[in-house]
């Protein structure tokens, strides 16, 4: 068997407003995917609820009225189980987990036989109309970090993450060899695409990310009609050098790709996009404007 071989397999779903609900539905559809043969399976961001900071909260006390979690705690507990029992690797989509006073938007990764393997906290928090993340979403914490798994080593990222180069190459210098986002984006009712298509902007920054770290790169969306926002799915899987491996259309699926982690070495090496970097240049990277 080539162990550089790895199948992806990414659950595209719609939510409900019950959290129950869609850890059930989230279960079956991690089993779906690992009869189908998937070894790492990735759920989309909040899973567990509908896409909530599309409104604007009063004040910071109300974050306690919104459904949330802890680590450990049930959502990370079913997590561990749809792990163990389907013997996969899991980027658990992510939760909105408490901690202390603060709250986060957090993805766990567990392994095969259950355990926790790492989690992450969402860096970058937008706050524009209907996505209001800052009322909600304390700043991570955890930094960028590659995971080791028996499939290679991944970094999960969330949403608005993928907008930002820097992720991605912080990433990548950690050793990762796939990227995951778990995301929530769609259009909404009271905003014009004015900028251009969305959707299209959405796959071509990240196929920039996966071939300038030549790096697989998985983004998985949510699906349906939520209040006065649409998310369009299309999920998908690129490899190394940016080509589509798989894409979802827009209804609740799940996408299998079968990827070459030798391919990412081999391109990193060929194009030397890391032996090339010029470091002691890149001081502006770390100042804010």
């Amino acid at each position: 068997m080539n162990t550089n071989n790895v199948v992806l397999g990414l659950v595209q779903m719609g939510m409900t407003s019950d959290p129950q609900t869609n850890l059930q539905k989230a279960a079956a559809m991690v089993k779906e995917a690992a009869e189908g043969g998937a070894q790492v399976v990735c759920l989309p961001e909040l899973f567990t609820t509908p896409y909530f900071p599309q409104y604007e909260l009063g004040s910071a006390s109300d974050r306690e009225n919104v459904p949330h979690d802890t680590v450990p705690g049930a959502a990370a507990d079913a997590l561990s189980t749809m792990a163990r029992d389907n013997g996969v690797v899991l980027v658990g989509g992510s939760i909105y987990e408490k901690a202390g006073e603060r709250f986060f938007n957090t993805a766990l990764v567990h392994g095969r036989d259950g355990s926790l393997l790492g989690k992450y906290r969402k860096t970058h928090i937008p706050h524009d109309e209907n996505f209001y993340e800052q009322n909600y979403f304390d700043r991570g914490d955890t930094g960028f970090q590659a995971i080791d798994t028996p499939h290679g080593r991944i970094s999960p990222l969330i949403c608005f993450d993928q907008w930002f180069p820097e992720a991605a190459r912080a990433c990548a210098l950690e050793g990762a060899q796939m990227l995951f986002y778990p995301t929530a984006i769609g259009l909404s009712d009271n905003i014009e695409q004015w900028e251009g298509d969305w959707q299209q902007a959405w796959e071509n920054v990240m196929r920039g990310h996966a071939i300038a770290n030549s790096v697989v790169v998985a983004a998985v969306n949510r699906v349906g009609r939520e209040d006065k926002m649409e998310f369009w799915g299309g999920s998908f899987v690129i490899d190394a050098f940016g080509k589509t491996v798989a894409r979802a259309g827009n209804g609740e699926e799940i996408v299998l790709a079968k990827i070459d982690l030798e391919h990412g070495r081999q391109v990193r090496e060929g194009w030397g996009f890391f032996r090339n970097r010029r470091p002691e240049c890149y001081g502006r990277l770390t100042e804010r404007r």
